[in-house]
């Protein structure tokens, strides 16, 4: 068993591809029968027998050509592998508890297409694609994200059982991809804003509080501010109406660490600072993220956004 491991280890050792384009060619590409392979080869072997027990000259050609075709078909089905062109994408980050997506290119150079390719990065997620002659297509590995920070995509088994399904050809492909994984986010109350006026607080039209009526839009405003159902019932050619407010303040938030509570586990609190996060990001106010070692000054924005759910998913206590 030992040996067949080790020999199993040296057969299919290969070094990352990085990120540059892998053509296949035969030193990467593996075939074997499949059970409907052995299956007709017994047959085969059972009318051999019978043909030359019974002298039946029409039973030998028949057995010749269905082994003629079997052979045919073992050609084709690693044509259907060789030459491909593999290219790796990127990925987008997700969270804790979805599925992080891989992007893979396949460019087929041939006129002939090349259908059937089985990709498979996890147990049970097989992907089927097809790619048409002197074309590429474009596919989506799904992989588990199971925890925050990087996810490096595995070895891909990229298969075929085309065109008879008697022969699998296959091969591995190894290239660099990794995706940013955030927290998963535990919805919780936020922390009140600063109770006194700070550097960098906004205030005056901007605010929140006081609703003091409305004006006609102008460019620079947001649509998110945009009074929609006055506007429609409004049936003159005029600009639309934006809400206008005065007197209040928009007060940043500091989403501290220290405001979590220390009974919890670490990812627990991390799950909190994530929920804050996205809360704060959702209600478009300024908001600032404190953790040991770490203080990112409040903004807001989706670069913004992105950068603290980067730093939680690489946080480290």
């Amino acid at each position: 068993m030992v040996l067949l491991v080790t020999l199993k280890q040296k057969l299919f050792r290969w070094k990352s591809d990085g990120l540059t384009p892998v053509r296949l060619n035969q030193r990467r590409i593996f075939i074997l029968p499949t059970r409907s392979g052995l299956v007709f080869s017994l047959a085969l072997i059972a009318m051999l027998l019978s043909a030359i027990n019974y002298t039946l000259a029409l039973g030998h050609a028949l057995v010749f050509l269905l082994v003629g075709l079997g052979l045919n078909g073992m050609i084709h089905t690693v044509r259907n592998l060789y030459g491909l062109i593999i290219t790796p994408g990127r990925s987008e980050p997700v969270f804790v508890g979805e599925n992080a997506h891989f992007s893979i290119t396949i460019a087929n150079d041939r006129p002939s297409p090349r259908p059937s390719l089985e990709f498979e990065a996890e147990a049970d997620k097989l992907v089927i694609a097809t790619v048409y002659g002197l074309k590429s297509e474009k596919i989506n590995l799904p992989l588990s994200a199971q925890q925050r920070g990087w996810l490096a995509l595995p070895r891909v088994k990229l298969s075929t059982r085309y065109p008879l399904g008697f022969f699998v050809a296959w091969c591995y492909l190894s290239p660099a991809l990794r995706c940013l994984i955030y927290p998963q986010p535990i919805i919780t109350p936020l922390p009140e804003p600063s109770a006194t006026p700070k550097q960098g607080e906004w205030r005056g039209d901007g605010g929140q509080e006081d609703f003091a009526g409305f004006r006609n839009r102008q460019p620079a405003d947001s649509l998110r501010h945009v009074a929609w159902k006055l506007s429609a019932r409004d049936t003159a050619d005029r600009p639309l109406l934006v809400k206008q407010f005065a007197g209040g303040a928009q007060h940043q938030r500091q989403l501290d660490w220290n405001l979590t509570n220390p009974t919890l586990p670490v990812e627990t609190r991390v799950s909190v600072l994530t929920g804050w996060v996205i809360q704060a990001d959702a209600e478009n106010s300024p908001y600032g993220l404190v953790l040991p070692g770490t203080t990112i000054q409040a903004d807001h924005g989706t670069k913004h956004r992105a950068r603290c759910l980067e730093t939680l998913a690489l946080f480290q206590p």
